[in-house]
């Protein structure tokens, strides 16, 4: 009889469980169809900017700008951010784990980045200052202002503060340690290298390279002003993307992590009901055994 009590009160327990991260799974559904809605609207935006500038760059001549070539001056000490986003929430399966190895890995492979070397490190989310704070990495600032919904003017003027030290010298560069999202099926850590602005391969210099004719641009205003004022939307938009990145693959992480724990709470409540008959069809055994023998001894 006890045994059989024990394993309905598993069964509750289970049930209970399999209810709840049936209920976080929707709720993680929900808030990433909106997050992915965000961030696939940003992205062609976003690369869009940053290809116009690359390429303005590239066919405009030689034009200098402390975004792409760093202060003319840097201070003493000035060593490179690195900016981690993690999340608040636990129970997203391997999505923090995944950012946080990687942020380890490069600060192990560039040890300009590491706080004794004159490294700032900086946070976003609070299980990844946990888990900092038990390595023993010092964290220079945690970012608490974002949240689930990052809004671009928050985003912003964390990417103009960056560029403020930048160009007075203050730092030597920003790399963001983030969870790139590519599919519902397929996240990637990665750094990216927010100051200074890497080129990146453009059209024309494929052109070039092909063989093809150049194309030249007039401009209006001058290329220098142009890139004065594209440079800083384009770290920013690059910044925000990568917070929108980060946001819609928590999401689908989470959704993935509660959809396993929820077919794992249901298989273990079936396999658990199995052995509740069994052992209540063994007790009615044994009790019918003892109703006979005793009627037998009777007899």
């Amino acid at each position: 009889m006890a045994k059989t009590r024990e394993i309905k009160k598993r069964i509750k327990a289970v049930g209970n469980i399999a209810r709840i991260t049936k209920t976080m799974q929707m709720i993680a559904t929900s808030k990433f169809a909106r997050a992915q809605a965000a961030a696939t609207a940003t992205k062609p935006y976003t690369e869009a900017l940053f290809g116009l500038v690359t390429e303005l760059a590239a066919t405009a001549g030689d034009m200098n700008h402390p975004l792409i070539t760093g202060a003319s001056s840097k201070k003493p000490g000035a060593g490179e951010v690195t900016l981690v986003l993690t999340s608040d929430r636990g129970l997203a399966g391997p999505y923090n784990g995944s950012v946080l190895r990687t942020a380890m890995l490069h600060l192990r492979a560039h040890p300009a980045s590491k706080p004794g070397a004159g490294g700032i490190i900086e946070v976003v989310g609070k299980k990844g200052n946990s888990f900092l704070k038990y390595n023993a990495v010092p964290v220079s600032q945690m970012h608490t202002q974002f949240g689930d919904k990052p809004t671009f003017e928050k985003v912003g003027a964390l990417a103009q503060s960056y560029m403020d030290r930048f160009i007075a010298g203050e730092i030597s560069g920003v790399s963001v340690v983030s969870m790139r999202f590519v599919s519902a099926g397929r996240q990637v850590p990665e750094v990216t290298q927010l100051l200074p602005l890497k080129p990146v391969a453009t059209k024309a210099s494929a052109e070039a390279e092909a063989g093809k004719a150049k194309l030249v641009y007039e401009f209006s205003p001058e290329g220098e002003e142009l890139l004065a004022r594209l440079l800083p939307e384009t770290v920013k938009a690059t910044l925000f993307q990568v917070f929108n990145d980060a946001v819609v693959s928590e999401h689908v992480a989470r959704m993935v992590a509660m959809k396993s724990a929820t077919d794992a709470a249901k298989k273990a409540r079936k396999l658990l009901t199995r052995d509740y008959n069994r052992a209540r069809q063994a007790q009615i055994t044994t009790e019918l055994s003892e109703i006979i023998a005793g009627a037998a001894s009777l007899g």
